[in-house]
């Protein structure tokens, strides 16, 4: 199973994890959720992984669940239940990663795909992308985890038109919504990656995850002055801001230290 949920390291200090079962649009089995937050804390533990990209193999993010599995997952609430707490602990793994991760979205982008997708920090689509939310195609409800993320990219009445209707979004109007950041053509997609990891690559690791702590607990509802000016004060001790200002000064980039 671990072939099936990927981490490929790449040279400059980023990484990509496959969602990697391309013959069936990749869709996301049981035991590929729960493997899912072990390859995570994997690319977290390693100290050269400065960003982690989220992918699917063969030109497709993730089509949703796998339909085979349906028969037994949904057998009985009790087992619906505890195939989501292994869903939902992807899903926290991706949005707790101290690192950025963003995901790379290329066709179908559906279901717990969107999920995932809405997990990590940023959204780049191909311009052949498509997305859905489709509980309500199946007579399911989705979590309460699940719905404020979608709410926050795209607000209450687009979470609801999404999720009431069912129905599947272009790439240009989930542009338009906030679902995803950047659309770019497929051929661009490379390029753009290689972009955000030199730029977040050149950036202070310190000032990044602390900037995560912060977001994720307005994220939260949480304004927690003390704990944000406690961060603030400690990066003007730190190693990253003495070489942030020398560089600063000296009107050179900064060489920031990998950790």
């Amino acid at each position: 199973m671990e072939n099936l949920i990927l981490l490929q390291r790449h040279d400059n200090h980023s990484a990509t994890l496959w969602i990697n079962r391309p013959e069936k649009r990749n869709a996301l089995t049981v035991a590929m959720w729960a493997a899912l937050p072990d390859r995570v804390a994997e690319a977290v533990a390693d100290p050269e992984i400065k960003l982690v990209f989220l992918r699917g193999a063969g030109g497709v993010f993730a089509a949703g669940a796998d339909i085979a599995e349906m028969p037994e997952v949904y057998a009985t609430a009790e087992a619906a239940l505890q195939n989501d707490e292994k869903i939902q602990g992807a899903m926290k793994a991706l949005e707790d990663c101290p690192k950025p991760v963003i995901a790379l979205i290329e066709g179908a982008c559906v279901g717990g795909g969107c999920g995932l997708a809405l997990a990590c920090d940023l959204r780049i689509g191909t311009e052949d992308s498509r997305y859905g939310v489709t509980p309500a195609k199946l007579g399911l409800v989705y979590g309460s985890g699940d719905t404020r993320r979608l709410i926050q990219a795209v607000g209450l009445s687009k979470a609801k038109d999404i999720l009431f209707t069912g129905r599947l979004l272009d790439s240009a109007e989930a542009l338009s919504c906030g679902l995803i950041d950047r659309r770019v053509r497929r051929e661009e997609l490379e390029a753009v990656a290689a972009d955000y990891a030199a730029k977040i690559s050149a950036a202070s690791v310190y000032s990044i995850r602390a900037q995560k702590q912060i977001l994720a607990m307005l994220r939260g509802g949480c304004d927690d002055a003390e704990a944000s000016r406690a961060l603030f004060g400690a990066s003007f001790t730190g190693d990253d801001f003495k070489e942030g200002f020398a560089a600063f000064m000296a009107k050179r980039p900064a060489q920031f230290p990998v950790r």
